[in-house]
């Protein structure tokens, strides 16, 4: 054996170690590719199963969401009807009550007299309270008008008279037989034909409604010629349809003569309508008149 055999020897040792480990690193290789590849086909299996499944989410949000959209639609048209329903009810109930209300008012408290509507001789109001005296000319002879009218007549005077615009009562309720003989006197007294200017037979009297008032002052009392140049009756002009009353017979009418000192209750409501139209009770359609006897103690 030469020298050179143990070099020889040590070269091919050291190759085959190169080749083995060369091997072996490819070998390392080829496994971690296989492994990278099924990594990545792993990867895309699962991407591709994570993509079907959002999707079958995202159909599943919509289908929720379309359902939520014709819940909501049908809750909307189920309150539409809900809110129909109500207002129904509520329009009957409305109704039952203004029925009832009028059931127990008394129609002819709106109703035209003067020769256009009569009273019988059994007509008297439901219920007739007496004026408090202090609001009396006439002290020692009470005088007496529909109860729930009574708030509204006092609230008047009180007021006029603390606006330094003194008013009493003269006359208030009157009875048809009342009427009749009061009627009587003043045929005695002045002739039919004067008489039937200023003074209303019997059932066509607007006192038989016990609603109406004659007002006069402490200076002319029961005389109640220039009443309408009393500072009382331009208070009244402006200020009574706040309370209620109406001026039943103004200049021109062609009923009676002028009677500034007669005035008739007829509502706040419809009071309020004829002052700001500038009308009179009897320039009214008697249909639209009773649209607001409803409300004629308001």
């Amino acid at each position: 054996m030469t020298s050179q055999t143990p070099v020889t020897y040590l070269l091919v040792v050291a190759l085959l170690i190169s080749v083995i480990f060369i091997g072996y690193g490819s070998y390392e290789f080829y496994l971690q590719k296989i492994t990278l590849k099924y990594s990545e086909q792993q990867l895309a299996s699962t991407t591709e199963a994570s993509r079907i499944h959002i999707q079958l989410l995202r159909n599943d949000l919509l289908a929720k969401s379309n359902e939520n959209t014709d819940l909501r639609t049908l809750l909307g048209i189920e309150q539409t009807r809900n809110n129909q329903f109500d207002e129904q009810i509520q329009s009957l109930s409305s109704t039952v009550g203004i029925l009832d209300k009028l059931s127990k008012t008394d129609k002819e408290l709106l109703q035209k007299y003067s020769s256009v509507y009569f009273l019988n001789e059994n007509y008297t109001p439901s219920q007739l309270i007496e004026i408090n005296p202090t609001f009396l000319f006439r002290d020692t002879k009470p005088e007496t008008i529909h109860v729930n009218i009574k708030s509204h007549l006092e609230n008047l005077l009180r007021n006029a008279n603390s606006n330094g615009m003194p008013l009493l009562v003269l006359s208030a309720y009157r009875s048809f037989g009342t009427q009749a003989t009061l009627k009587t006197e003043y045929k005695v007294m002045f002739g039919t034909t004067a008489a039937n200017k200023f003074s209303a037979d019997q059932g066509y009297s607007e006192h038989q409604l016990g609603s109406t008032i004659d007002f006069t002052t402490i200076t002319l009392g029961e005389n109640l010629t220039g009443f309408d140049k009393t500072k009382g009756y331009t208070w009244l002009t402006q200020n009574a349809y706040k309370y209620g009353f109406v001026l039943s017979y103004p200049k021109g009418n062609t009923y009676y003569q002028f009677e500034p000192w007669h005035w008739r209750y007829v509502g706040v409501e419809l009071a309020t309508k004829l002052h700001t139209d500038n009308k009179y009770f009897y320039d009214m359609d008697q249909r639209e008149i009773n649209t607001y006897l409803v409300k004629i103690f308001d």
